[in-house]
């Protein structure tokens, strides 16, 4: 399954290298973290300068995690209308992420408003659910993605299938959910567990030219080494 790399907002050159360096590794889709200085120059030369890097053809999006008014999203957006990028959850509200898609022509993934089957439809609804983040931790389950990912496949939306954070258990869980989801939908899938050390299960599955597979063998498929989780908390005996 494809992977993005997540590229944190630091100044736009070394965003653009970071971005050549993982895309010498097999990553194709790209997430540019936006926002930092609230300043909507900076984020379109960042978007610019990683869309450089990494040439046409690979998914490039930008993501301020709700940090940007609709009218910073609006600005910045329109200076990079010209270049195939897409833009992830700018604002704090359905309707200003709605807005800015309306007002930019770019297409919109939705993250952060994504909570349950009500803000899916709503999103459709208001038209900015081009693409959207499925997370374990905020559907509460396995269960309640397997809704959320049926009814996104029917609104036509493609997925990004993760949790909001954690290691590889969160991740196992993760990549067996991007594995059941139908495969002109899913967008990619994160390996949480690279951005993150130590790795607890030593085993677990590792990127591969810009792709994860899930863990094989019973349950999740991995095992956590006890050695690194240390002592226990708690013992009941």
């Amino acid at each position: 399954m494809p992977l993005y790399h997540s590229i944190t907002c630091i100044a736009p050159d070394d965003m653009a290298r970071i971005a050549k360096t993982a895309y010498q590794t097999g990553i194709r889709q790209f997430q540019v973290k936006l926002g930092v200085e609230g300043d909507w120059q900076a984020d379109a030369e960042r978007l610019i300068k990683v869309r450089g890097a990494v040439g046409p053809g690979p998914l490039v999006y930008g993501d301020w995690n709700c940090g940007a008014s609709r009218l910073q999203a609006t600005r910045t957006g329109r200076a990079v209308a010209h270049l195939d990028v897409m833009l992830e959850q700018p604002s704090k509200t359905l309707e200003d992420c709605a807005a800015v898609r309306q007002a930019t022509g770019l297409p919109m993934k939705i993250d952060e408003n994504a909570h349950d089957l009500a803000s899916l439809l709503r999103a459709h609804e208001l038209g900015c659910m081009d693409a959207v983040a499925l997370k374990l931790s905020k559907f509460g389950g396995l269960s309640a993605m397997r809704r959320a990912r049926d009814l996104t496949v029917h609104l036509g939306a493609e997925i990004c299938a993760e949790c909001t954070w954690g290691s590889d258990i969160v991740t196992a869980a993760s990549l067996h959910f991007a594995a059941s989801t139908p495969h002109g939908s899913l967008m990619n899938t994160c390996d949480l567990s690279s951005y993150v050390s130590p790795r607890i299960c030593p085993d677990a599955p590792n990127r591969d030219n810009g792709r994860i597979a899930p863990p094989e063998g019973p349950g999740l498929g991995v095992v956590p080494d006890p050695e690194v989780l240390g002592l226990p908390i708690l013992e009941i005996v």
